[in-house]
């Protein structure tokens, strides 16, 4: 597989997100070779000079005030990697361990770390040769760089830690080994301009947003679904109402919707003489909703796409004024904003499509549908508990939504009184994701049982192309059956995007508006 160049400044989530998607070796466009060398040259210099320069002869936190002598600058680099791989709880995943690999490339890439090119090649021979650092998931509250996490991606470089190599576990010099590669030793700063950093909060972030941003493209299916199953009206899509509030994400999804359901026979069924005048709000205020959840993603990814490609170590060489000067772009309070934003974007997602469920399995709401969508209710349950199902994941998701920005506790004896919380606000992203596909799933399962209900009238074209794929593994729930698998594959169709695929492009919000968004 051939490396992506990425030129560090100006990456964009679409590149991020096929990183993350298929696993891909990067380079760093050797046009940022010689930058990255004179700020390396610079802190080479600072390090034989009298003046402490922190980080490079100095201690590190509150020992920043102990001057370290020059022949004991990389024995300072080495006890700092060593010192602070204190990480714990299970290793991040693969996927997401190598896009923050990827991001501290990046960040390095600026040419203002100080750290040499020949340790950034080893980054990227390791990304190409499949060497991952075991990276814990606990440990870091995002400030002072996610220092934790990455010291144990930076132990692997130095031979020390533990590394996946062929879907084995070991020992991070021997993976080194196997993989043809020599571990460095790290000169003045460099084991600091590793650590110090945004990207194990930024990388689980992003993971975040790009499985949040297809779930997002997913509820415009099972909303359109749903809403054909209950005989819902189509008027709360008119382009009219939503122009004269003027949201973009609201607009996009209402014109999603109309071309989604544009041609069913079950909406001109109804369309005259329907006795309900309005329906609930979780049909009638999708737009509004689902467009808000649409806008709200955005604005975070237009925060993490500069997060990316940003130097956020400390301290910063200055190149051009000669300077090498400490400040606090380690601090991830942009990426813990963002964290939160999404969340709130899923828990509401979830929210909203859990009412439709409950919508279609009470017979007192769902127009003349069976209750609980049971063929033969009394003798079969039908779809009773996979709502409750919906119910238990849904309540979950508003808990992990509370924010974690707003928290903060002072470490490292009150030098770094004031933290973002960021690392952990991300990493709940990914469980919230799995939450919202099972609710999602449980919708399309639901909504598919009431659409062939309402036979032999047929919903749109683009959904009955859902419909048939979604029966190639699913069969029509005729009685009572084992239901987990049901579940499970139901929310690995939504995670695949397989069924949003089946629908026209044209029809779809695709995470091509949000890199554009800001």
């Amino acid at each position: 597989m051939s490396a992506l160049t990425l030129t560090p400044g100006s990456v964009t989530l679409a590149d991020l997100e096929r990183i993350y998607r298929e696993e891909l070796p990067v380079r760093i466009d050797r046009a940022a070779e010689a930058a990255i060398n004179l700020a390396s040259e610079r802190v080479a210099k600072a390090a034989r000079g009298s003046e402490a320069v922190y980080g490079v002869n100095t201690g590190f936190g509150k020992l920043a005030s102990v001057k370290i002598a020059p022949e004991d600058t990389a024995t300072l680099q080495r006890n700092l990697i060593l010192s602070h791989c204190c990480g714990v709880g299970e290793p991040l995943d693969k996927t997401t361990t190598r896009l923050m690999m990827v991001l501290k490339l990046l960040s390095l890439g600026r040419g203002a770390s100080g750290v040499r090119f020949e340790v950034m090649k080893l980054i990227e021979d390791c990304l190409e040769r499949n060497v991952t650092p075991m990276v814990p998931s606990q440990g870091s509250v995002g400030a002072s760089g996610d220092l934790a996490p990455l010291a144990h991606m930076t132990a692997v470089l130095i031979g020390e830690g533990e590394a996946d190599f062929g879907g084995t576990r070991m020992p991070g010099g021997e993976a080194l080994a196997k993989a043809g590669l020599t571990p460095v030793v790290l000169g003045p700063k460099e084991g600091l301009g590793l650590i110090n950093g945004t990207q194990f909060s930024t990388a689980c972030a992003l993971t975040g947003l790009f499985d949040a941003w297809r779930l997002a493209e997913a509820t415009l299916m099972t909303a359109s679904l749903s809403t054909d199953a209950i005989m819902g009206s189509t008027a709360p899509l008119l382009p009219e109402i939503h122009e004269l509030r003027g949201h973009r994400g609201q607009i996009e999804v209402a014109r999603a919707m109309r071309a989604i359901m544009d041609g069913s026979e079950i909406r001109e069924s109804h369309r005259e003489g329907d006795t309900r005048v309005q329906d609930p709000y979780c049909i009638r205020c999708q737009p509004q909703v689902a467009g808000a959840c649409v806008d709200l993603l955005r604005m975070a990814a237009r925060t993490l796409e500069i997060e990316a490609n940003a130097a956020t170590d400390n301290p910063l060489v200055l190149i051009d004024a000669d300077r090498i000067v400490s400040g606090g772009n380690f601090h991830a309070e942009p990426v813990a904003f963002a964290a939160d934003q999404i969340a709130l974007a899923i828990a509401e997602l979830g929210a909203i499509s859990q009412r439709r469920v409950a919508l279609m399995v009470d017979p007192t709401l769902s127009f003349d549908l069976p209750p609980f969508l049971a063929k033969d209710p009394g003798l079969n349950s039908g779809m009773m508990i996979a709502e409750v199902t919906t119910a238990a994941l849904m309540s979950e998701n508003k808990h992990l939504a509370n924010p974690c920005s707003t928290d903060s506790t002072p470490t490292s004896a009150n030098q770094e009184d004031h933290v973002s919380m960021a690392a952990h606000g991300a990493r709940r992203l990914a469980r919230m994701n799995a939450n919202l596909s099972q609710i999602l799933g449980v919708e399309l399962l639901c909504a598919a049982e009431g659409i062939e209900h309402r036979a032999p009238l047929k919903t749109s074209a683009s959904l009955q192309t859902v419909m048939g794929t979604l029966r190639v593994v699913v069969p029509s729930l005729e009685k009572d059956r084992y239901m987990a698998p049901d579940l499970e594959t139901a929310a690995g169709l939504i995670r695949s995007r397989k069924l949003v695929s089946a629908i026209s492009a044209g029809h779809m919000i695709t995470l091509g508006d949000a890199h554009a968004a800001g």
